[in-house]
């Protein structure tokens, strides 16, 4: 079977980039992606298949029924964009201004509707029914999975049972082309929004003993903050708490009213991070009551810590290895990143792995989320092949 997946890889190999290159050109953004969603549904409907439109508003979702009996094994691919204008000079460069496929989910897209192409030939050897799930809004809150999982994406559905697990791939630019990661256990942060508001009494900088300096506070808040949070933190629940931004309308000879603080908490411990919640909320208070100012307190809730299933990522692991070797299966450390597969993995057992897609003799090097990211293409080789693996290999363990 792996032969016959890896001959099906290379044929479908110049679709997949076309159809990579397609949507790289015409990104859209979080419950937008109407043009990516119709080539999704046209592109399954001519492989044989009967999508079913309009999930959580943009969604796609099929189903291929294997030959033999077994489970249901769902696979996930996210279709959105991102508010990043492109600075690459490609031929397919984004069309779209202020607009760019610039955290792979192009790839990913092409890559799940390449492992469709090869499954469909693979049909009759197939054991139990796979489930792809085409999923908008991956990068804007509440998350395109929520809903999609309000939507039934994880119930029985169209008369097929549903599935009992879920497999999503991203694209991993630190990794280079050829290679694929796992990770057992935990693997991606939650990720808070901060804001803190201090309000003081400004006025004049030459006489601070008549005002209620929240710059001041806030110096203090930011030391008390880091300190609370080191302090709490149990030994096996990393977490991060950063300020990027701090907004104080002073000038040199003025005191303002008021600072504004923004920053981000990532912990790996969903009840750790509530109860981080909780400290920094009455941190912000009590600090800035001590200076006899105010502190308001937002926290916006985001993605829950994404914790891959053991026994699934060990399931992924043996078939990584079988795919492309021991040598070329990287076991990933915690990645602070943030994603929306983790409410997924909150209601079924489920492994989220990567995908290298790096190459730096090519110059294939950066960052996802920047203007100049792309992915060596040779990725959309290995990628829906090893989608397929998994598929194949699913049903009949």
């Amino acid at each position: 079977m792996l032969d016959r997946i890896r001959a099906l890889a290379d044929e479908v190999f110049p679709e997949v980039v076309r159809l990579r290159r397609t949507i790289h050109r015409r990104p859209e953004l979080a419950f937008e992606e109407h043009e990516t969603a119709a080539l999704i549904a046209e592109t399954l409907r001519g492989l044989g298949l009967e999508p079913t439109t309009g999930v959580a508003k943009t969604g796609v979702v099929t189903h291929i029924e294997g030959g033999q009996p077994g489970p249901t094994l769902a696979l996930r691919a996210d279709i959105d964009a991102l508010p990043i204008q492109e600075a690459n000079d490609f031929d397919f460069a984004s069309e779209v201004d202020g607009t760019m496929h610039a955290c792979g989910h192009d790839a990913h897209t092409a890559s799940l509707l390449g492992a469709a192409m090869i499954l469909t030939r693979l049909k009759d050897d197939l054991h139990g029914t796979v489930r792809l799930l085409f999923q908008p809004s991956e990068e804007k809150l509440p998350g395109g999975a929520k809903v999609m999982i309000e939507d039934g994406v994880l119930e029985a559905m169209d008369g097929h049972a549903a599935p009992e697990r879920i497999l999503g791939q991203h694209v991993f630019p630190q990794l280079p082309v050829g290679t694929l990661g796992v990770r057992s256990g935990p693997f991606m942060a939650s990720a808070d929004e901060i804001y803190l508001t201090i309000r003081g009494k400004g006025g004049h900088a030459a006489a601070p003993h008549e005002l209620i300096d929240p710059v001041l506070v806030q110096a203090h808040l930011l030391t008390a903050l880091q300190a609370v949070i080191s302090r709490n933190r149990p030994p096996d629940a990393p977490s991060i708490l950063s300020f990027g931004k701090i907004i104080a309308e002073g000038a040199t000879n003025i005191i303002p009213n008021e600072v504004q603080l923004v920053g981000t908490f990532r912990a790996m411990d969903e009840a750790w991070r509530f109860r981080a919640h909780d400290l920094i909320r009455q941190t912000a208070t009590h600090t800035a009551e001590a200076f006899g100012a105010t502190c308001k307190t937002e926290i916006l809730v985001g993605y829950p810590a994404l914790t891959n299933d053991e026994e699934t990522a060990a399931f992924v692991r043996r078939a990584a290895v079988e795919y492309v070797g021991e040598e070329r299966v990287i076991d990933l450390p915690m990645w602070y990143a943030s994603e929306d597969f983790a409410w997924y993995t909150q209601q079924i057992p489920g492994t989220f792995y990567v995908l290298g897609v790096g190459n730096e003799a090519a110059g294939i090097t950066h960052g996802l989320h920047t203007p100049r990211f792309t992915v060596d293409e040779e990725a959309l080789r290995l990628g829906p092949g090893f989608m397929a693996t998994l598929a194949s290999r699913a049903g009949a363990t």
